[in-house]
């Protein structure tokens, strides 16, 4: 199935540049391939370094995966209403003000790399029912326009942002 990456004014330009993060080609492979890669950078990092922090003040490595799983699942739920014609305006959400009440550090790194995996299994099985006409569908989120195929490749860099700053910043 080919979903066709966004264009210019398919999304805000705060989400186009987790867009812009993704490579060309089939985006529900890249989804697929990304879960296995960050899984294993996770699983190399140990259970121990789940509570490292990079600097006062910022998120766990447990956290940071936690806001993963968080936005995926919202992305995943607005990607459904706008795919099912459900044009009815979302609004946004603080993930700032989410992940402390996620209890995330309360769990081990194991289990929460398994909560972005279920996560993004849903998401793959999501996107791949959806039938042609979907992918043009169109909605309000956040007070801004989004087009339903830019979910798919919004989740893509999303995470790719989220790796390169667990690499470069926390060390893994």
């Amino acid at each position: 199935m080919e979903i066709p990456r966004p264009s210019v004014g398919d999304c805000s330009e705060y989400l186009t540049r987790y867009v812009n993060l993704v490579p060309d080609g089939p985006i529900l492979e890249t989804l697929a391939a990304q879960l296995e890669e960050t899984a294993a950078l996770l699983a190399a990092a140990g259970e121990e370094r789940g509570d490292h922090r990079y600097a006062s003040g910022k998120w766990s490595v447990k956290e940071v995966v936690g806001h993963l799983a968080d936005t995926e699942l919202v992305f995943g739920y607005r990607a459904l209403r706008f795919g099912r014609g459900d044009a009815t305006p979302l609004p946004g959400f603080e993930h700032d003000d989410w992940v402390p009440h996620g209890g995330f550090g309360e769990r081990p790194l194991a289990e929460m790399v398994e909560l972005l995996r279920r996560v993004r299994v849903a998401s793959l099985a999501l996107f791949a029912g959806f039938p042609a006409a979907a992918w043009s569908r169109r909605g309000m989120a956040a007070e801004a326009e989004i087009v339903v195929s830019a979910f798919p490749w919004i989740n893509a860099g999303h995470e790719l942002h989220h790796r390169r700053i667990l690499r470069e910043r926390y060390g893994l």
